[in-house]
């Protein structure tokens, strides 16, 4: 099997005590701010730096090699997995001790579970998806760090709360690259209204949220998605900061 912890084995980690690996997160100061402004020569920006958490990589990270900004279908089939839109821009930088610098050429990959909580290229004892790679894919970062994924809103699943994972990886020119893994959450009122449509609904009520969830309750709170309605969806952002010395 090719994921590394099944959700029972996710689940049974959460239940021992667990330590956070921290690294930084970055938000947008005004130009005013007490701020050090930096040298657009260097592409610094001038950014506050908070601390957020890098989490588990739980199920099921699958190195699918896939660069698409499109996740939705299935390449094996053409298939499109249906549910709400879901527009996804992630903003990754560089923080050092002078500040946040856009992270280029930085390969950011995405996954997570369909509208009905399942997940693609992997065996559960409910389903096995083997070979197919739907809600799978990455992009690389360009000047100014951002990636844009085009994928729809996750289901659910018993035991977690609705989730997106993320990776990112650099290559080191010194031969050993940097990695950085967490998990991107939503609110759930939005979660909430989300389900109450097809195909989701058709799951039943989920029996988790954000404070049942023994990962969102080790910072997740620092990795919610900022979530603007759009005409028939919603468009998720989130800047990452990543501490790489």
């Amino acid at each position: 099997m090719k994921n590394q912890l099944t959700r029972r084995q996710t689940l049974t980690l959460l239940r021992a005590a667990g330590t956070a690996i921290l690294v930084i997160g970055c938000t947008t100061k005004k130009s005013g701010s007490a701020q050090a402004q930096f040298s657009s020569k260097a592409k610094l920006t001038s950014l506050a730096c908070i601390v957020s958490p890098e989490q588990t990589e739980g199920p099921y990270f699958v190195d699918e090699k896939l660069n698409r900004s499109d996740i939705r279908s299935d390449p094996t089939d053409g298939i499109v997995k249906e549910g709400v839109p879901l527009q996804l821009t992630l903003k990754i930088s560089q923080v050092g001790s002078n500040g946040c610098v856009p992270l280029e050429n930085a390969i950011v990959d995405i996954w997570h579970c369909d509208a009905l909580g399942v997940y693609s290229d992997v065996e559960e004892r409910s389903f096995n998806t083997v070979g197919k790679k739907f809600l799978r894919g990455y992009q690389v970062t360009g000047a100014n760090g951002s990636v844009n994924f085009t994928t729809i809103y996750p289901g659910w699943y018993p035991g977690r709360t609705v989730h997106i994972h993320v990776k990112v990886r650099t290559n080191a020119t010194n031969g050993q690259g940097y990695e950085f893994t967490s998990q991107l959450y939503f609110d759930d009122s939005t979660s909430d209204q989300v389900y109450t449509k097809a195909p989701y609904v058709s799951r039943g009520q989920r029996t988790g949220n954000n404070a049942q969830d023994g990962i969102f309750n080790d910072g997740g709170a620092q990795m919610l998605l900022k979530l603007t309605p759009t005409q028939n969806g919603y468009a998720g952002t989130l800047d990452i900061g990543v501490q790489m010395a």
